[in-house]
């Protein structure tokens, strides 16, 4: 169940609830945040099986090259790119949906018989964000 103000909702969906988090964020960001002492960063969506259908939890393994194509924009992105351009403060917006889609282990991981989503298949992709993170913090 998902209640939006008085309203319960048994499901809804998940662009329009990231949409509204979103802007629930924003909102507080332009209330509270004086841009002259602080640095507000969000990083972007990283992509998933549903945004990666060429991938899927088997192919991934022993693959060493990029991807030539890393396929379509997230859908979340455009969200995403909606509600900042509405914000009156800045935020830094480390982008990294479509570096981590280049990677074809740039996904979660199978583990035996599913799919374990708490990990990657190789360290890199989670490392990549942190020197963009460091990069636009000490830049």
């Amino acid at each position: 169940m998902i209640q939006y103000g008085n309203t319960t909702f048994k499901d809804m969906d998940r662009l329009s609830l990231y949409e509204i988090a979103l802007n629930t964020w924003a909102k507080w960001v332009d209330s509270n945040v004086d841009p002259t002492k602080t640095k507000v960063f969000f990083q972007g969506v990283s992509p998933d099986h549903a945004s990666m259908p060429y991938i899927n939890a088997t192919n991934c393994q022993n693959q060493t090259q990029p991807l030539r194509n890393p396929g379509d924009p997230h859908p979340a992105e455009f969200v995403l790119e909606k509600v900042l351009k509405a914000m009156s403060k800045p935020v830094y917006l480390l982008n990294v949906t479509t570096l981590s889609q280049l990677r074809i282990d740039g996904h979660p991981a199978s583990a035996g018989q599913g799919v374990d989503c708490t990990h990657w298949c190789l360290a890199g992709v989670p490392d990549t964000w942190n020197e963009l993170l460091y990069t636009a913090l000490f830049s």
